[in-house]
């Protein structure tokens, strides 16, 4: 059971209450209210004797939840009752988007502040982010750490695609050069899991460091090294059979990311192997990445746009690259090989 998409006056009331939904959802799922929900259907009477709460006061409580389209009520022939049943997937949900270790959370430590209430001036380029808050690319040790330890907060969707397919894409002997791969945290994780796969990190020199901490802390620092350079001034490494790109392309104007695609071309063999995996767009993925969209209009020298799946196959097979084709997952996987 999905939540249908709520009319302009509907959802602009919504966002307008936006700490109050908050709130409520917070509270339904620390008491537990949100996994009673889900299986459903479940009475108001039911609830609030299994909890402890004031049947007339838990009624305005669902009405919360129904309103903000997170869960369905069914009238029932007994007066004045019904049953209440959650959207599929609002414990999870819930989980990933409000838990203490979410990205969310994770963003809210962000200058976002220096935006809000002024975006007329943002917009027209009288109001900024400072540099020493945060500047693209990351210049200072404390940038680069806490950019890239968020984007490790968000690998769980990529992690699972790419184990899905990882008979298919990285089989044993596999040699993988994850370009701009942040702090080594998805080179870690495929390592752990695929014993015959050898992953380099391609980053800024000032990624170094992350990326031997997370190779000695999860024991695979002698399969994850580390090249340093800079995709934009530099070719990228040869001797890989296997060029992987995760969130990393639709940071860059079109034009960048068309240079890195050819790039990858010119450093694979050929039969060699470019992956990509982000967020490619959709509605529920722009909802995901509204921080970033809001956060960087303050940032002029961050290009940083979801992009359709096509731009990625299109743009491969013009560069010449064969056997294009797209693996499903919670992100999807577009893949494909230099003639």
């Amino acid at each position: 059971m999905s939540a249908p998409a709520l009319e302009p006056r509907a959802f602009l009331h919504l966002l307008f209450n936006g700490a109050r939904v908050l709130d409520v959802v917070e509270t339904a799922q620390r008491l537990g209210v949100l996994d009673a929900l889900e299986p459903g259907p479940t009475s108001v009477s039911t609830l609030a004797a299994a909890h402890g709460f004031v049947p007339a006061r838990l009624q305005k409580f669902l009405d919360c939840l129904e309103s903000a389209g997170l869960v369905r009520r069914t009238p029932t022939p007994s007066p004045g009752e019904a049953h209440y049943t959650a959207v599929s997937g609002l414990g999870a949900a819930a989980r990933a988007v409000l838990g203490p270790r979410s990205q969310e959370r994770d963003r809210e430590t962000y200058d976002w502040r220096t935006l809000h209430g002024h975006l007329p001036e943002v917009l027209r380029g009288e109001r900024s982010i400072a540099p020493e808050s945060f500047d693209w690319p990351p210049r200072t040790p404390e940038q680069v750490a806490a950019f890239e330890a968020s984007m490790a907060a968000g690998l769980g969707p990529i992690r699972e695609t790419f184990l899905a397919h990882a008979a298919t894409l990285l089989p044993p002997g596999t040699r993988l050069l994850d370009v701009g791969g942040g702090d080594g945290t998805l080179g870690a994780c495929l390592l752990e899991a695929l014993p015959g796969l050898r992953v380099d990190v391609f980053n800024l020199p000032a990624c170094g460091p992350l990326v031997e901490r997370t190779g000695r802390e999860r024991g695979v620092e002698g399969r994850l090294g580390f090249v340093a350079g800079d995709f934009l001034r530099e070719p990228l490494p040869r001797g890989h059979d296997t060029l992987a790109f995760v969130r990393v392309l639709h940071d860059w104007p079109e034009d960048t990311a068309r240079h890195l695609l050819a790039a990858a071309r010119d450093a694979l063999p050929p039969g060699g192997r470019v992956l990509i995996c982000e967020e490619f767009r959709t509605p529920a993925r722009l909802a995901a990445q509204f921080f970033w969209s809001y956060f960087l209009m303050g940032v002029d020298s961050c290009a940083s746009a979801l992009r359709d799946l096509d731009f990625y196959t299109q743009e491969l097979t013009g560069l010449g690259f064969g056997d294009v084709e797209v693996f499903p997952g919670p992100f999807e996987l577009v893949t494909a090989r230099r003639a």
